[in-house]
């Protein structure tokens, strides 16, 4: 049988921290898993009694199947209320990663080029093997709160360069873009004739009265800002996500025209979920300012645990990057804290931080939050 290279790209293989995960567990052992950024196993959830009410409602309004390529009329027009864009210039996906996908295969041939951060998730590279697009990767300063080294931007673009993804809150290094750095990157997009391709998920997961600012009215010249239910509303099974297009008429027009259209080749998002979309937008404005202000608790909880060794307190999102010692072996340490402090976490390699560094989130409920890192503050 012939297959693809993919099989060889994607072999399945387990590395040895997940190998030695799996072997403990089908002990009995009890392990912090303070990797799942899932809030859900971690109650923290959208209210159960009005999203049921909307889904049932949803669902009798979506009996008849009448999709619109683009997305229901209404959702659409509820998500550019908060979007701030026109309605035709938003596209219902079912998820971010979607979305990645959809922006990746309208912008690029294959061997064509998208600039990525470093440190950042390792999705970027399946999703962009996939649609057979190179990553090169622009530097963010750890010495800097994991600021954007804009030099770096510039050293990485090259003739076949199509867009420039920003992650903001980034993770896992809780980053959040100030309005000066969005406008340079807009900057460095319309010189060298780029799209920039923005990452909002956590947008409302932010701290300390921090903001994230919005790269639409930018003088970049085609702007994507991608979000959706996952993480604003702790809805990660619902299947909602979007982007928001901006920018120059004539390419928005051009990409909204091409979009529909793989859009319409797929009609993948789910009728009665993207019905529901107003109604929990509505009812998601009550719910973030508690669960905000849970998830700032737990952060903050985490970094009284770790006391001297926490990093700078992370401005947005739900993850950490925590040095460890210029000397320290990332694998041996992470296998170190599984087996003896029954504590799982990422090494910093796993997301391309420079150095020497562990990864982790801080979704657990505080008081399990803390005893496992006060275990992992006495092994380090």
């Amino acid at each position: 049988m012939r297959f693809s290279d993919l099989t060889i790209d994607f072999p399945g293989s387990t590395n040895r921290l997940y190998q030695r995960l799996g072997e403990l567990r089908q002990t009995g052992a009890a392990i912090v898993d303070l990797v799942s950024a899932n809030v859900t196993e971690h109650g923290i959830a959208f209210p159960h009694d009005r999203l049921a009410a909307v889904l049932t409602e949803s669902a009798v309004a979506g009996r008849v199947y009448a999709p619109d390529s683009l997305g229901q009329p209404a959702a659409r027009e509820a998500i550019a209320r908060y979007e701030g864009v026109p309605a035709g210039r938003i596209l219902l996906t079912p998820g971010t990663s979607v979305s990645y996908w959809y922006v990746f295969k309208l912008l690029c041939e294959a061997g064509d080029e998208v600039l990525c951060p470093a440190p950042s998730y390792p999705l970027f590279d399946y999703i962009a093997r996939l649609a057979g697009v190179r990553i090169r990767h622009y530097r963010l300063d750890g010495n800097r709160a994991w600021a954007i080294d804009m030099e770096s931007v510039e050293a990485a673009i090259t003739p076949r360069t199509r867009a420039v993804v920003v992650i903001s809150p980034h993770n896992p290094t809780g980053m959040v873009l100030d309005p000066a750095a969005m406008a340079k990157l807009a900057t460095v997009a319309s010189r060298n004739d780029l799209a920039l391709i923005v990452d909002e998920v956590f947008r409302e997961l932010v701290y300390d009265g921090v903001e994230a600012p919005r790269p639409h009215g930018t003088e970049a010249p085609l702007v994507f800002a991608l979000n959706g239910f996952s993480k604003m509303f702790a809805l990660p099974g619902l299947k909602i996500g979007w982007m928001a297009v901006s920018g120059r008429s004539a390419e928005v027009d051009r990409a909204m025209r091409t979009l529909e259209m793989i859009s319409d080749t797929f009609l993948p998002v789910n009728e009665p979920a993207q019905l529901a979309v107003p109604a929990i937008l509505e009812a998601g404005a009550d719910f973030l300012p508690a669960y905000r202000g849970e998830l700032e608790r737990r952060r903050n909880a985490a970094l009284a645990a770790l006391g001297a060794l926490a990093p700078s307190p992370p401005s947005g999102g739900v993850h950490m990057v925590l040095p460890v010692g210029r000397d320290v072996d990332e694998d041996a340490l992470a296998l170190e804290l599984l087996e003896d402090a029954r504590v799982l976490v990422h090494p910093g390699y796993f997301y391309d931080v420079e150095g020497r560094h562990i990864v982790l989130a801080f979704v657990q409920e505080a008081r399990v939050l803390g005893e496992a890192l006060r275990r992992l503050a006495a092994r380090l």
